[in-house]
């Protein structure tokens, strides 16, 4: 059983500990789920989360990012598919929950009851992390914008309903020049290019728009806000990508001190070796010292603060960088299982990798952290 004391901690209400509790019997009935196929395993998740009512967290007027973190963290501990399942609902529709019209906000009904999926389509070949050199562009024409460019790395692409795109308008050079549309999975000149398979398995693809035209009113927010709108959402939701690494090394270490007590080397449980003991402390210290800075980013974004780039950009580094290193060394108590396909510890070990990389690598969250310490 995960250790649950975190809960009783000051940045949690009882809520918070009524939807840990929650969730936690649900998991436990409902996950893992077969992944056999990920495409339909993903959208019977959706379904499933919308059901069970936890997809009205995913988004909406107000989005309470210690929920966010809990269910993230609860849902990679059970099955990592399963967080990302939820995580792409609430990332998909975060430009929606928190700058969308009446109009479109009504696709956030669909996706908190689990009727559609969403994505977030940012990242293209030549600008991942380099936001400001997006190269799609959105020409206006009349009462339309006609898009053109392509998109990589989408999570759930190929699978979604709905896409928020971002695309180059121009209003001024570099990020002062983008803007977001939502747009519909069937609108014509948006073509699925390329399914992408990864060490473990997710809805990815590569999207491309030919001559795509959607209506003025498909444009979030203002022309020329697309950046701010970026990084507002990945504002809310880089904590939860810390929650989903820091759910994955609970797992890690809980199947660990199952493996070191049950486990008999030399005539004595693995755990009586110190250094065996030095692994537990290391990982647990690991833990715990993510959690908190997790849901101190978390708690702090609740609060009213405007911006948390210093301290998400923090608990996303650390929770990420700490989860991989929890992880290798349930690996290394396990032996010759912890690298046996289909083994938990060998998934937990695929699983992790991605989260170092996507809504900003490890390596650009600290040049976020040096220029808040900066003030720049």
């Amino acid at each position: 059983m995960a250790d649950r004391t975190f809960l009783d901690w000051p940045f949690f209400e009882d809520r918070h500990r009524a939807l840990a509790a929650e969730l936690e019997t649900w998991a436990t009935d409902a996950l893992p789920v077969d992944h056999g196929d990920v495409d339909a395993a993903c959208r019977r998740l959706v379904a499933a989360l919308g059901k069970g009512g936890f997809l009205r967290h995913s988004g909406g007027d107000a989005i309470d990012v210690r929920s966010l973190c809990l269910i993230r963290e609860t849902l990679a501990r059970h099955d990592g598919l399963a967080d990302f399942a939820f995580a792409m609902q609430g990332l998909g529709m975060g430009a929606v929950s928190l700058f969308g019209t009446p109009e479109q906000r009504a696709w956030l009904e669909k996706t908190r009851s689990g009727a559609a999926l969403s994505a977030f389509a940012l990242s293209e070949p030549a600008s991942g992390s380099d936001v400001a050199n997006i190269s799609t562009t959105a020409r206006a024409d009349g009462d339309e914008y006609v898009i053109d460019g392509e998109k990589t790395w989408i999570s759930n692409g190929g699978i979604a309903d709905v896409y928020t795109v971002f695309a180059r308008t121009g209003e001024a050079p570099g990020a002062r020049g983008l803007s977001a549309f939502l747009v519909p999975a069937d609108t014509p000149g948006f073509e699925i290019a390329e399914r992408i398979d990864v060490v473990a398995p997710h809805p990815l693809a590569r999207l491309k728009f030919n001559g795509m035209r959607v209506p003025k009113s498909a444009l979030i927010g203002e022309a020329g806000a697309g950046f701010r709108i970026a990084m507002s959402v990945l504002d809310v939701f880089r904590s939860t990508v810390g929650a989903a690494a820091l759910g994955f090394a609970r797992r890690a270490l809980d199947e660990s001190l199952s493996r070191v007590q049950n486990r008999e080397l030399f005539g004595a449980p693995l755990f009586d070796l110190q250094m065996v003991q030095g692994h537990i402390a290391d990982m647990a210290l690991g833990v715990d010292a993510s959690a908190l800075l997790i849901y101190r980013a978390a708690w702090t974004k609740d609060m009213g603060a405007p911006r948390v780039s210093r301290e998400a950009a923090m608990a996303k580094l650390h929770a990420t960088e700490t989860a991989q290193k929890v992880i290798d060394a349930a690996v290394q108590l396990h032996g010759g299982d912890g690298v046996r396909k289909g083994h938990i510890v060998e998934s937990l070990y695929r699983e992790i990798r991605a989260l170092r990389i996507y809504e900003g690598a490890s390596d650009v969250q600290k040049v976020v952290i040096a220029r808040q310490c900066l003030g720049a």
